[in-house]
């Protein structure tokens, strides 16, 4: 029989080791149990996939993550793909790899040990174990290996080679129009996922804090497959617990950066840092709604998430009327412009709801699922 790990959602910074048991200190806590498969033959490791770091108030982090392929090789999930998320140990990264990996499989374990039964718009959590050289390597249901990133890549890139066609790409008219549709409700499908991905953490009074095109994973990157697409919640290092208990004076390390702009915005009691935080991911659900907005309409190299985002902050201050404007002189960015004023502006109407300078105008993750950009209404 495989053994239980237990974990403790208060504790943020500690060392764990699969498959080994772990049973809080803590007198004012209970310990989370969450059965999940915590002995290395239990896996086989595939081929590596990918090497990335991370991004924090200060710049490109030095913790570098791997990801590789895998399966599980035992018991009841015996066969099932999986994708292993690998944190480098104390030795070649410090610390912070620890706190960044205990933190996820944390986040993962609570969310997935709900009453609600989780969610499937999050990446579901199988297990992982450490390595002898204290190596952490957390292992995720595989449900595909495209990211919102990629989607937002192939996309600009279609557009840039039916551009170079010219009139030689299509000659029928109804057939670009119901492509440019295609790519439509293909995101606004996307953001609905990301959205009750989001929601489902808020409920939990759980922060994502890291959401990005990167941060979501994706079955599909297929528009005429917009039917079956299911967008996954994944990067969950820098997630926060905003429980009234959890909210302290003394803020957890991953987390400094967050209560530093809560204080900054105004936020000093405990309900006010709880609403900021929450706000807080909204407003990153505003930039990833941005860049889905942009990108995918337009040619390679025309637009990216940081472009994007100092044109939205810096050049024009949140104010996306004027932003509309200036977009709307900019041939490149026709078709963005046109997906946003959808309903008469609904799209702008929300995004610029989404990103309001003051976190308490703006909606929750459930407001934004009932706003009629995202019910389908108006496509």
């Amino acid at each position: 029989m495989l053994p239980l790990l237990l974990l403790n959602p208060h504790s943020f910074l500690f060392s764990f080791s699969f498959p080994r048991r772990r049973r809080s200190t803590s007198p004012n806590s209970q310990p989370l149990k969450a059965t999940l498969l915590t002995n290395s033959d239990s896996f086989q490791v595939g081929r590596p996939i990918a090497t990335y770091g991370f991004m924090n108030d200060v710049g490109q982090g030095s913790v570098n993550i791997r990801l590789y392929e895998g399966r599980v090789s035992q018991g009841p999930l015996r066969g099932t793909p999986i994708i292993f998320k690998v944190y480098p140990g104390k030795r070649a990264a410090g610390v912070e790899a620890d706190m960044m990996a205990a933190n996820e499989l944390n986040a993962h374990s609570f969310l997935q040990s709900s009453s609600e039964g989780g969610s499937q718009h999050i990446l579901l959590l199988v297990g992982g174990f450490e390595t002898i050289t204290g190596e952490q390597w957390l292992a995720f249901r595989d449900y595909g290996k495209y990211s919102a990133a990629d989607y937002a890549k192939r996309a600009s890139e279609r557009v840039s080679r039916d551009r170079a066609l010219g009139e030689a790409s299509s000659w029928n008219r109804f057939e670009q129009g119901q492509t440019l549709k295609r790519k439509q409700i293909f995101i606004v499908n996307l953001l609905v996922g990301v959205m009750r991905g989001l929601a489902y953490m808020h409920d939990q009074d759980r922060l994502h804090q890291s959401l990005g095109p990167f941060s979501v994973v994706l079955n599909t990157i297929a528009e005429r497959e917009a039917r079956y697409l299911i967008p996954r919640l994944r990067d969950l290092a820098f997630s926060v617990d905003v429980r009234y208990s959890e909210v302290e004076e003394d803020p957890q390390p991953l987390a400094d950066g967050l209560w530093r702009r809560a204080r900054a915005a105004g936020a000093f009691t405990r309900m006010e840092k709880r609403l900021f935080g929450i706000a807080d991911d909204i407003y990153e659900a505003g930039l990833l709604f941005a860049y889905l907005a942009f990108v995918p309409f337009c040619e390679a190299g025309a637009m990216d998430s940081l472009s994007l985002q100092r044109l939205l902050e810096n050049t024009f201050q949140l104010d996306l009327e004027a932003t509309r404007e200036y977009c709307l002189a900019d041939d490149r960015l026709v078709n963005a412009v046109e997906f946003l004023d959808l309903g008469d502006g609904a799209g702008w109407e929300l995004l610029q709801a989404m990103l309001n300078a003051d976190f308490r105008k703006r909606p929750t993750a459930e407001a934004v699922l009932n706003h009629r950009f995202m019910t389908g209404e108006l496509l």
